[in-house]
């Protein structure tokens, strides 16, 4: 005889379809840890209905330019044994404040340095403020050395760090 399902377990196409979401979508998901199923007898995945509440935090996380580490991360901090309160939500809100504020930051800087680079209209290598003669950024290693530096000054203090380039 068969375990009967749980009739709070959604089947993967009603979640999907639910969330909005391909079926495919939410099996990458699964894999990448920010959601889970159980298995009914069958070996189908059963998911609780509380993921449709995850994969909106996913979406909310997408929508606001997050990687989905960084969603991953966030939703790793919530309680697996109990629905997150307020309290939980709110320290993730927190956290991805502060995301969005280092990233504002370094967007403002990363306009005024585009800014100023095609409002001087000098359209010189030998006079741009800017050139490399020589190639002298080479040995500084691989990347825009300009772009890291101003997304350092943009974080500020305990922002986020580059990786490392070798």
């Amino acid at each position: 005889m068969l375990t009967p399902v749980p009739d709070d377990l959604l089947s993967i196409g009603a979640v999907a379809a639910r969330a909005g979401l391909s079926v495919p979508a939410l099996r990458y998901y699964e894999e990448r840890g920010l959601i889970a199923s159980v298995r009914d007898p069958g070996g189908r995945r059963r998911f609780p209905r509380s993921v449709l509440r995850r994969l909106a935090v996913v979406a909310a996380g997408q929508r606001i330019g997050l990687s989905l580490a960084e969603v991953a991360d966030a939703l790793s901090r919530l309680p697996s044994g109990r629905a997150p309160s307020a309290s939980d939500w709110a320290h993730v809100g927190e956290r991805w404040q502060r995301l969005l504020d280092s990233r504002v930051r370094e967007l403002e800087a990363l306009r005024t340095a585009l800014t100023d680079c095609i409002g001087c209209g000098c359209l010189s290598l030998e006079r741009c403020g800017l050139f490399n003669p020589g190639d002298e950024a080479a040995a500084e290693g691989g990347g825009s050395r300009w772009l890291r530096g101003a997304r350092r000054a943009a974080a500020g203090p305990g922002g986020p760090q580059d990786e490392p380039t070798g």
